[in-house]
């Protein structure tokens, strides 16, 4: 299944966290989650794509 979710430099140590589906930067926590740095970013796109995992298997085994 492939990732949803990646990371996309806007400047040295300043990162975007982006759905790679719409181009769009993400919401987590009710944030956009635009030019934050490097370790962040890395945690919340493996968060992001956990979480999207988890719901399209849900939504697989409810078809």
């Amino acid at each position: 299944m492939a990732n949803r979710y990646a990371l996309r430099i806007d400047e040295p140590n300043s990162w975007t966290v982006f759905d790679i589906f719409t181009g769009q930067p993400a919401e987590f926590e009710k944030k956009m989650m635009v030019s934050i740095k490097t370790r962040r970013a890395e945690k919340i796109v493996g968060e992001l794509n956990i979480q999207d995992a988890k719901r399209r298997e849900k939504a697989g085994r409810q078809s």
